[in-house]
């Protein structure tokens, strides 16, 4: 006899965007906290675009590089861990993520675009029908 209240299975194609959502988010703090030591360590290593917007400080952004790949690092280790707030968290962070890459492209452009992409592809995995249950 069957249940209606219980919920229908998982699709393995759910289970495998959330594992590789967990993956890439892991990879992209990774590589966003390599690009915040560097910009961290040595201020004359990203060369900026003249005339740019929004002229910040290297080191500021070498920090706040850092602590979202550190924070982007333990959400995807939380996706991998399936815990249930792991998916929330790793979409809001895959977004601010793509957010402050956009701010960083005339400091890096090639390597912050393809992290735009990344998050952008986590986002999409995320958001496929049945991989988070809200």
């Amino acid at each position: 006899m069957s249940d209606y209240r219980s919920e229908p299975p998982v699709s393995g194609l759910a289970v495998g965007g959330v594992m590789f959502a967990a993956v890439m988010m892991i990879l992209i703090g990774i590589f966003q906290g390599i690009a915040g030591l560097t910009a961290i360590l040595d201020d004359d290593f990203f060369v900026r675009t003249p005339n740019y917007t929004f002229d910040l400080d290297t080191t500021a952004w070498g920090w706040i590089h850092l602590l979202l790949g550190i924070l982007v690092l333990l959400a995807g280790l939380a996706l991998l861990a399936q815990k249930a707030w792991g998916g929330m968290v790793a979409l809001t962070l895959a977004v601010l993520s793509a957010i402050a890459n956009f701010f960083f492209i005339p400091y890096y452009p090639f390597w912050t675009i393809l992290e735009i992409a990344l998050a952008v592809w986590v986002i999409w995995a995320l958001t496929r029908p049945g991989v988070l249950r809200l």
